[in-house]
């Protein structure tokens, strides 16, 4: 029996295309005002200390912006770019300027699934904030207290048995009853390889299917 629902959430939950046309395109273009009027700020700080780490040497607050602009555009899936997006979309939905995107379905099955009393969860490689902000400012209101929790890269990364593995031990449920929800092959094959039950969400016909059961939409997933 499944007790437990881990989703992803971009190709998911939500548009690929919200993602990639929206929420990219904002941080980007706020990045370096957002590090210039937080240059006393720790946390952001921290995340700027990480990306020199991650670069191997000093940097500048311009050149950091240079940096981080760059992984924007190439989708890299680096913490502190994550984090710092996080930060920088939360100015913009509280501004009312950014409204997270969800598919119709989705808010339909996830009060169904905790309504059967099964716990749910969101594993992505946004940072935790910024899953609460697409979920908290969503267009079909706050989902927020439908989930029981959140993961983001600083578990593990997203193709790797072992992320899934913690997320296993951090919930408390063995993987057999527990299922991983997501669009993409590799994420599904290393959920499957530490125990975990797996569907594939067929939302997007850029989407590459995989040896995984599949869905087209959330409340067609069979539990």
């Amino acid at each position: 029996m499944i007790k437990a629902i881990v989703t992803d959430i971009e190709g998911t939950t939500s548009s690929i295309d919200f993602v990639h046309q929206s929420l990219f395109p904002y941080a980007r273009m706020h990045m370096r005002a957002f590090l210039r009027a937080q240059a006393g700020n720790d946390a952001v700080q921290r995340e700027l200390a990480e990306v020199e780490r991650q670069e191997n040497r000093d940097l500048s607050l311009d050149e950091a912006a240079d940096v981080l602009e760059q992984w924007i555009a190439e989708d890299r899936k680096y913490t502190p770019l994550k984090a710092l997006q996080g930060m920088i979309w939360r100015q913009g939905y509280e501004a009312g300027e950014l409204k997270g995107h969800v598919y119709p379905d989705t808010p339909e099955a996830l009060r169904r699934w905790q309504g059967e009393g099964r716990k749910l969860y969101v594993y992505s490689s946004g940072s935790e904030e910024a899953q609460r902000l697409i979920f908290g400012y969503s267009d079909a209101g706050d989902l927020t207290p439908l989930f029981s929790g959140y993961f983001d890269t600083r578990i593990g990364g997203k193709r790797e048995a072992a992320s899934y593995r913690n997320i296993l031990k951090h919930i408390g449920l063995p993987g057999e009853q527990v299922l991983f929800l997501s669009d993409i092959g590799e994420e599904l094959d290393a959920a499957q390889a530490a125990g975990m039950k797996t569907c594939q969400l067929l939302r997007d016909e850029r989407t590459r299917p995989a040896a995984h059961p599949q869905v087209d939409k959330l409340t067609d997933v069979t539990l």
